[in-house]
């Protein structure tokens, strides 16, 4: 059997923050979304045209805090040729939440705590 990787969900408090934050700081746009009839939730998938993966933001209406992520010893992973402007582009928005020059990475925070790695292209 073969399995390909779609997508993966990340529960958000403030969708339109979020939507912001993938937009601005990774280029990813929304390419279809879900809403329930009785408005109790609402699932945005957002991508960009480098790969066709998809990260579903889920919105819950009930959801009165932000979510607990435990000890955030997840991530996912990005990786770009324009590693610097990129930094410089977070640097700005305030968004790094730790970087090892050592490996050549650092990752960002979004608005709801889930960590993105960003990795350079390497030859």
């Amino acid at each position: 059997m073969k399995f390909k990787m779609v997508h993966e969900n990340y529960n958000v408090f403030d969708l339109q923050k979020s939507l912001d934050f993938y937009e601005k700081a990774l280029g990813l746009k929304e390419v279809r979304r879900k809403e329930a009839k009785d408005g109790s939730f609402i699932i945005v998938y957002i991508a960009n045209e480098e790969s066709d993966f998809e990260l579903e933001l889920t919105w819950m209406r009930d959801m009165n805090r932000r979510y607990d992520l435990g000890d955030c010893e997840f991530h996912l992973a990005f990786r770009t040729a324009e590693f610097d402007e990129a930094h410089k582009l977070h640097s700005e928005m305030g968004c790094i939440c730790y970087e090892n020059p050592d490996m050549g990475i650092y990752f960002i925070e979004d608005p709801d705590g889930y960590w993105l790695e960003i990795i350079p292209v390497r030859n």
